[in-house]
């Protein structure tokens, strides 16, 4: 309920900010500039700005994630893949052009990581480590790392950090992937993966990743750097049209 509220607010917020940018040509006054950074203010309510850690432990942050990675978010959203109405209501009428614009912006602020969330239980702690470390060989579930990068801080072009991110809005991730309120172009890796875990193990991963100090370089590296390649292969990496530095073409 807390979060349907948050996305309501967030709703007007972003849909005021578009009326005063509709309206900005027509203005007269030097209060307001129209710029990209000031209409999307409102994503900040939400999101939080490069200066602010997160209110709503639901929500990510948007600031340093790859643009080809946002980008492809946001396609999803408005095209019917991620479903959740308050987003998919802010995106339906933007256009993809306006939508890569919004991607590159985020990429480029600071990033905004969530404190590390103490993890007492020790099975949980073991557990978790496994899967982001090792993986499960059984399951045919590859290690988070081997996506996600060493330090899990993501992989240009378009695979997002793991670290940093507030515990429930991970479990509540890996929970939509599983159930298909979450999808992504096919083929879909994390929707296989979990599917292939059960719910113990998703709140492990989740507890572990959540608990992990904020490293000192928090940047996405080069897919190059990784030792292997991708054991996977995920639909909404190539399709996305970015370049090696993860930045979305016009």
């Amino acid at each position: 309920m807390r979060s349907a509220i948050r996305g309501a607010r967030c709703i007007r917020l972003f849909a005021a900010g578009l009326i005063i940018a509709a309206g900005s040509a027509h203005a007269q006054s030097p209060q307001v500039t129209d710029s990209l950074a000031q209409r999307l203010r409102a994503c900040t309510a939400c999101h939080a700005a490069s200066d602010q850690t997160l209110s709503d432990t639901f929500v990510p942050r948007l600031a340093g994630k790859p643009a080809a990675y946002l980008h492809e978010q946001l396609r999803s959203f408005q095209q019917g893949r991620r479903l959740y109405q308050p987003m998919q209501g802010l995106l339906a009428p933007l256009p993809d052009a306006y939508l890569a614009d919004i991607a590159r912006f985020f990429a480029t602020q600071p990033v905004v990581l969530a404190p590390p969330t103490p993890l007492g239980d020790a099975a949980l702690r073991t557990r978790g480590e496994a899967l982001a470390l090792r993986g499960d060989a059984a399951a045919k579930v590859p290690a988070c790392v081997a996506c996600h990068g060493a330090a899990l801080t993501g992989v240009l072009p378009a695979t997002p950090g793991l670290v940093g991110l507030p515990r429930n809005y991970l479990v509540a991730q890996l929970g939509a992937w599983r159930s298909g309120a979450r999808q992504a172009r096919s083929p879909d890796c994390m929707s296989q993966i979990a599917r292939a875990l059960d719910q113990n193990d998703l709140a492990a991963v989740a507890a572990w990743l959540a608990s992990q100090p904020l490293p000192a370089v928090h940047d996405a590296v080069p897919l190059a750097s990784l030792p292997a390649p991708p054991p996977m292969a995920c639909g909404s990496i190539p399709a996305v049209g970015a370049d090696n530095r993860g930045a979305v073409r016009p």
